[in-house]
């Protein structure tokens, strides 16, 4: 972890911060998960007043990569110069175009930054994931709906992934294919959502699910 020599008043700023923090609102609706999404929006203003009145602000920036991935790095910095680094969320492209960058982007700097500020959204998705939330093979079974739940920005984040799926299988790289459905930790609502991208191409969903078995059984 990098930070600044002392951050001994950042820290207390920050602590005097999240005591007053609220959850970022949810304005997506998800009916699979009786719940709400918060976008990047909200997740800024959850803190803007906290953040201010606490001499702390944040900043985040873009690492280069050879991958097609983008790097985001958090770091909180307080008034009095001390700062400190949150690591860096690399979060790989679904489409090597404008779009695919930007919503990668967006995506990686939201769940950048509500991990590094500690900020849930309201009503945390761990209560509705406790009630609703299936076991991660239930990914593979259909679920209407799981498009429409999501925000704009994650549509297009998951529309871009499936369709890199796609053209993965046709190159012959299902590994790679496999690679990002499975180990990119894409949080079960986007896995749902691609799933029903790929809904038309169901060798490609049964590859991908024996993939899966095997390396389960192989781990």
């Amino acid at each position: 972890m990098n930070k600044s020599e002392s951050i001994k008043e950042l820290a207390t700023s920050l602590a005097k911060a999240q005591g007053s923090i609220k959850g970022a609102i949810k304005d997506s609706s998800n009916p699979f998960f009786k719940s709400k999404y918060a976008d990047l929006a909200s997740v800024v203003e959850a803190i803007r007043s906290a953040f201010a009145a606490n001499g702390l602000s944040y900043i985040q920036t873009v690492e280069p990569s050879q991958a097609d991935e983008v790097r985001v790095e958090t770091m909180i910095l307080h008034s009095s110069g001390e700062w400190i680094s949150c690591g860096v969320l690399a979060l790989p492209v679904s489409k090597v175009d404008a779009q695919g960058y930007g919503s990668a982007l967006t995506y990686a700097r939201r769940y950048s930054l509500s991990a590094a500020v500690g900020v849930a959204p309201e009503d945390d998705d761990g209560n509705a994931a406790t009630k609703a939330a299936p076991p991660k093979t239930a990914v593979h079974s259909p679920t209407d709906g799981a498009i429409a739940a999501l925000s704009a920005e994650d549509q297009a984040t998951a529309k871009d992934i499936a369709s890199n799926i796609v053209n993965l299988f046709d190159a012959g790289k299902e590994f790679s294919a496999f690679e990002i459905y499975y180990q990119s930790n894409l949080g079960p609502e986007i896995m749902l959502a691609i799933w029903e991208f790929l809904r038309p191409h169901t060798k490609i969903r049964s590859t991908l699910k024996t993939m899966n078995k095997t390396e389960k059984g192989t781990a």
